[in-house]
């Protein structure tokens, strides 16, 4: 099988990635943004194209010659978002109509996986939200992969393209951005700094290692059913003061904690059920300290990868800031 990874260098394509190579030949498509690392897949065998979704005429190219392709470009971090919204309708929106019109005129029997959020459903207070629940978006991040979401529902109805759709909850694991919460906190208290923590602490998030998310999309590519939604959870629930401080005991650090202003619309809490997805025989294989653990492990060992990124901006304590355009 020949598969095309949009956005294979990031965190979860580039471990995606890693996980497909021994049952595809992969093509990565990266526009080499922020979030991406042009080291993240140094060791393995693949082809690697520098490129920008919104390119039509790279993706149709790439497209043409494909056989399946998972959709991991997108612009993904909430703080911003909120500081500069144009930068993720542009991606997350333009970019996947590029790719479905690519599809359409050149590959319409190409599958596709698009990798969603779990962000587009909102928080919830109780419960867990099925895949057919209404959306409601809180920032401008989750609101353009909400109308990606839509886009792509759109063409297999319209066009009959042969696409699904997964969405997951929260990511952690090796080769994450120093940006996200989990990264950032164990960065931090390597370095003896303060961790940031918005609010007081208690939105929770529910976390999945990277690891079982890569296997779920690989089984979705397989056996997912055209225009279906499959909703991928780790069944995790934790609150972001338990994450940091889980991750401080774990390094055997003090109290780094330090509370700063909340970010503007913060969800309460996020919660999938993914009993669609479990019906298909997935499970996640690791529990979150287990996962955590292993990740604390992969950024102490591997200081040539995170250094170069580790910016005053990146560990900053108060990392969003409204800007006007």
């Amino acid at each position: 099988m020949k598969l095309l990874v949009t956005g294979g260098l990031g965190f979860i394509g580039s471990n995606f990635a890693r996980n497909m190579m021994d049952k595809a030949e992969i093509t990565v498509v990266d526009a080499l943004k922020y979030g991406s690392n042009e080291h993240n897949l140094r060791d393995l065998d693949c082809t690697l194209v520098k490129g920008d979704i919104c390119d039509y005429d790279l993706i149709t190219e790439l497209v043409k010659n494909t056989d399946a392709i998972a959709n991991f470009a997108a612009e993904t971090h909430v703080d911003r978002s909120i500081s500069n919204p144009y930068a993720f309708v542009e991606s997350n929106v333009i970019g996947t109509y590029t790719i479905l019109e690519a599809m359409r005129n050149v590959n319409p029997d190409v599958r596709l996986v698009h990798i969603g959020t779990d962000e587009v459903y909102g928080d919830i207070e109780e419960g867990s939200f099925k895949e057919d629940d209404t959306l409601r978006p809180s920032s401008p991040y989750s609101a353009s992969k909400a109308a990606a979401d839509m886009f792509f529902l759109a063409y297999v109805r319209t066009y009959g393209l042969d696409a699904v759709i997964t969405r997951c909850t929260n990511n952690y694991g090796p080769y994450q951005f120093p940006e996200k919460l989990i990264p950032k906190a164990i960065l931090r208290a390597q370095m003896d700094l303060k961790i940031p923590i918005y609010g007081t602490g208690e939105n929770v998030r529910d976390w999945i290692f990277v690891k079982d998310h890569c296997e779920a999309i690989d089984l979705v590519l397989e056996r997912g059913i055209r225009g279906e939604i499959y909703n991928i959870s780790g069944g995790e629930e934790k609150t972001n003061l338990e994450v940091a401080t889980e991750i401080l005991r774990l390094m055997d650090k003090p109290n780094l904690i330090e509370f700063v202003e909340d970010r503007p619309g913060h969800d309460i809490r996020y919660s999938l059920d993914s009993s669609k997805l479990r019906s298909l025989g997935w499970k996640p294989k690791h529990n979150f300290k287990e996962g955590l653990k292993e990740t604390v492990a992969w950024y102490l060992e591997n200081e040539w990868w995170w250094k170069p990124l580790a910016d005053e901006k990146l560990l900053h304590p108060t990392p969003w800031k409204l800007e006007w355009r």
